[in-house]
């Protein structure tokens, strides 16, 4: 018996050099509390160095609550209101333009 290649199950997975390669499609997006304003818990706040930020989106990419948004030719905006302090956009900034700034109480 002669295997039928037409109905194979297997898929290649291609190969790439960078993430910047990789085509878009949908992903899974941070949701903004949806128990109210959530940056109220927040004990530190990302500041970011507009001088040293290259506008990569990498912060955008990894940030849990989608609170970082970006406007043509600017540093990304954070929405303080929602933003729960966590510091993964600092941790994740390859240019270390993020710092986490303590709130005042």
């Amino acid at each position: 018996m002669k295997k039928d290649d037409s109905k194979s199950t297997e898929t290649k997975c291609p190969i790439y050099k960078s993430w910047r390669e990789l085509p878009l499609v949908p992903i899974s997006r941070g949701m903004k509390g949806s128990i109210g304003e959530t940056g109220d818990w927040r004990t530190y706040r990302p500041g970011i160095d507009e001088k040293e930020c290259n506008r990569c989106g990498i912060c955008y990419v990894y940030c849990p609550d989608g609170v970082i948004q970006f406007k043509e030719d600017s540093v990304p905006e954070i929405d303080y209101k929602y933003c729960k302090g966590c510091g993964i956009c600092k941790v994740k900034c390859p240019k270390k333009a993020i710092e986490m700034i303590r709130e005042r109480e």
